[in-house]
């Protein structure tokens, strides 16, 4: 059972839910996907592996999400990154190795470029997505609901995920489609570890190709896990992504 999150007091921003242990570098930080927070199954075991291993790890709740302050309608893809990178700031010296989960990977993305301008390319160890989503926004929708976005102001949708329906704001739309990344060069350098279920219905597998394509760093590998369906929370699945984080961290430089 884990402890009751923290919380990160920003001024004119929602106070941020996080765990974080300290511990040998880099520090894995890993992000949930959209409406989700960081009471997943993948999320727990990832951090109950770091502590019993010694290494450093931060989860999070985006603003509006889990035990996170905000409203989630009021929140954009922007916004997340942005709190991210205060957690980053406020919790973590040298080193991360982002791990995205679905929207998640979009943020390990977004984080990773702004982290990169910032502060150079040695501040990534390494990055590792679990059916990774960029640019959601522009093939995630038909166009009859991205109409619906823009002339009503949100599309609300029945999910398998959770008993609350997903909701998505204009405002959250706009923010992705002015954060597409796949249609040029994504320019980091470090180890980027993806890992797709062949089975997922909500991202498709070709999403991960596409990205690793534009990805610039010599060093990307995609695994796509047979029987794997979106969420790879089995325990199988589990397992390789521990084993994945594990390989990256202990990896030479």
């Amino acid at each position: 059972m884990l402890s009751p999150p923290d919380h990160l007091v920003r001024s004119g921003r929602p106070r941020l839910a996080y765990r974080h242990i300290a511990g040998a570098g880099p520090t894995i930080v890993f992000l949930p996907g959209y409406m989700s927070d960081m009471e997943g199954g993948k999320a727990t075991a990832l951090f109950a592996w770091a502590a019993a291993e010694g290494r450093a790890c931060l989860l999070l709740d985006y603003a509006g999400c889990g035990s996170s302050e905000g409203l989630f309608t009021e929140q954009s893809l922007t916004d997340w990154c942005g709190d991210i990178l205060d957690l980053i700031d406020a919790k973590v010296e040298g080193p991360v190795l982002i791990v995205g989960s679905s929207l998640g990977g979009w943020l390990m993305l977004l984080a990773a470029l702004a982290l990169i301008q910032r502060d150079g390319p040695r501040r990534l160890a390494g990055l590792v997505g679990i059916a990774a989503a960029p640019d959601f926004t522009q093939w995630g929708f038909t166009p009859e609901e991205k109409a619906i976005i823009q002339a009503e102001g949100a599309l609300i949708e029945e999910t398998p995920y959770s008993d609350q329906p997903y909701v998505t704001t204009r405002l959250f739309w706009q923010s992705g489609e002015a954060n597409r990344l796949l249609d040029t060069d994504i320019p980091v350098s470090c180890p980027v570890r993806l890992l797709h279920g062949q089975d997922d219905d909500d991202v498709p597998p070709d999403i991960s190709l596409r990205l690793a394509a534009a990805l610039t760093s010599g060093d990307v590998q995609v695994t796509l896990v047979k029987g794997g369906d979106h969420r790879l929370s089995r325990d199988g699945d589990i397992a390789l992504l521990i084993d994945t984080v594990a390989r990256l961290i202990t990896q030479p430089n």
